[in-house]
Parts: structure tokens; C-alpha cells; sequence
């Protein structure tokens, strides 16, 4: 008689490949979290900058460490755990792009092109590499890797492209916010009106949200004297968290911004309007 033993399944280890997509939908909401948390992280990194440095650079990088594990170890999109990581990014990108000014003494025009200089970086392997930049492809551990160096670059740029428009080219803080206002719209524009390739425009919208979110919290933040209303760094942050929260809140229990999982098949997806080829989802229109 013989005795077949059968093989334990293998547990996946602790950060295991997704089983679904592992970034939300793009919804109006998104756009409006999303400009929260860039306002949020940019003023929570300078009431951290208040203090010690050591201890504002601790706090930064335990948040980013711990966004980073969330994340990673959730294998399909969940809204606390991507919103926070993306919170902590916006608060850690902040301060790594003041550091090379305030310590290092570079000038904002410098740090603006280096930063553009590593998004275009990542953005050039990362196509190399996956053949795609849509965020409807983000079905993999790799993939996910890249969209989140993309997020931290486009942070950072963010940061330092905001400062040299409000200091370095004297617009003020209000000037920057309608300048990027207006940015921003260009893209949509010419998704929706003239056919720019849904990849190309919701990147070109993701890339300046920042500078747009970051203009808006120093210029309600920052005392009259540096043309801001003078609210305050902490106050600012405080405000942008709770409505960062209650958003995030929504989207966890609504579930309106998980992508549709008959739109993956494999390692693809179903084709959507507004995708060529293996570039696929329609990325900037609400639901």
C-alpha cells in the first residue's frame, strides 16, 4: 500500500506579487485627495522643519518606511494604504527637495531641472522595461515599484518647481497658484478636446498637482511678509490631514475608486477608450 503525502501550499512570503490592481481608479475624487495631500505634505514637512531637523527627518522617514511596508504587503488597492503612502511621500519628497536648498545651497532652478531630470529617468525605464506607463498595467510587484519612484519624483519636482516660480521668478505664492491652475488644465483640455494620449495627459495633470497643491498650502500657510495669509504650518497641516481622512474614508467604505477587475486579464487588461496598444485606461475621466 502506498501513501501519497501531499504538498502544503506555499505561503506567500510578505511581499507577495498582487492579485489585483494596486492603484485606485481615477475618479474626480482622486484629483481632489490627491491635491490635499500634496497641500498637507508640503506643510506638514516645513512645520517639521520648525523644529529639529534631526527629529522633523526621523518623523519623515518612519512615516515613508512604514507607507512603504503598508503598501507592499496589501496585494490588491486598498484607499488607507496607498493615501498614506502617498501622504508620506508628499512629506518625506518635500524635505529631501528643501534639504538640497537650505542645506546643500543649491538654487530651485537647479533642483527643479535635477528633479525633472530623475522623473524623466524613471519614466524612460520604466517603459524600457514594462513597454507602458498606464497606471491600469500597475498588476505587478515590479510595475508598482516604478509608479512609486515616479510618485516620489514627481513630488520632489513638485516641490522645488513651486518655490522657483514664487521666489526665484517672484510670482508670490497666489501668483503660483493660478499659474499652475491653469497648467493644469492644459492637459485635460487637449485629452478630452483634441485627443492627447490618456497616459501623456494624466500624467502631465498628476506631475502638477504638486507644485498647484503646494502653492495653495504656502500661500494660505506663510506669514503676509513672504505673501502667504499667515494661517500658520501646523494649523494648514491639521486641516489638510482631517480632510485627507475624511476622503480617504469615503473611498474605503464607497469602494467607488477600485478598478474594475474584469478589466485584468493575466498580466493586461481589457481595452479601454482612450489607451493605444498596451498604454490602456482611460485614466483621465471620472466615473
Amino acid at each position: 500500500m502506498t501513501t501519497h503525502h501531499r504538498r502544503a501550499p506555499r505561503r506567500p512570503g510578505v511581499f507577495a506579487e498582487p492579485l489585483a490592481a494596486k492603484v485606485p481608479e481615477i475618479t474626480a475624487l482622486f484629483w481632489v485627495v490627491k491635491l490635499l495631500t500634496t497641500a498637507g505634505g508640503e506643510a506638514t514637512s516645513d512645520y517639521l522643519a520648525l523644529g529639529s531637523h534631526l527629529v522633523g527627518a526621523a518623523v519623515e522617514g518612519g512615516l515613508l518606511i512604514i507607507g512603504l511596508v503598508w503598501q507592499f504587503r496589501v496585494r490588491r488597492y486598498t484607499a488607507a494604504a496607498y493615501w498614506f503612502l502617498a501622504y508620506a511621500i508628499a512629506i518625506f519628497g518635500t524635505g529631501v527637495s528643501d534639504t538640497l536648498h537650505l542645506t546643500f545651497g543649491l538654487p530651485y532652478g537647479a533642483t527643479t531641472l535635477l528633479w525633472a531630470i530623475v522623473l524623466a529617468a524613471v519614466f524612460a525605464v520604466w517603459y524600457r522595461s514594462e513597454r507602458t506607463l498606464s497606471i491600469h498595467s500597475i498588476v505587478t510587484r515590479r510595475r508598482e515599484m516604478f509608479y512609486w519612484a515616479a510618485v516620489f519624483a514627481t513630488f520632489a519636482l513638485g516641490t522645488a518647481l513651486g518655490d522657483f516660480t514664487a521666489t526665484t521668478l517672484g510670482l508670490g505664492y497666489f501668483g503660483s497658484v493660478v499659474l499652475f491652475f491653469v497648467v493644469i488644465l492644459i492637459p485635460a483640455i487637449a485629452w478630452r478636446g483634441f485627443g492627447l494620449n490618456a497616459i501623456v495627459a494624466f500624467w502631465s495633470a498628476y506631475v502638477v498637482t504638486r507644485p498647484l497643491g503646494a502653492s495653495v498650502a504656502d500661500y494660505v500657510s506663510k506669514p503676509t511678509s513672504l505673501s502667504g495669509v499667515g494661517f500658520g504650518d501646523g494649523r494648514t497641516a491639521l486641516i489638510a490631514a482631517v480632510a485627507v481622512a475624511v476622503g480617504v474614508a469615503y473611498l474605503a467604505v464607497t469602494r467607488r475608486d477600485i478598478q474594475d477587475p474584469a478589466g485584468t486579464v493575466g498580466s493586461g487588461r481589457r481595452t479601454r477608450a482612450g489607451d493605444t496598444g498596451q498604454q490602456q485606461g482611460q485614466v483621465m475621466h471620472p466615473r
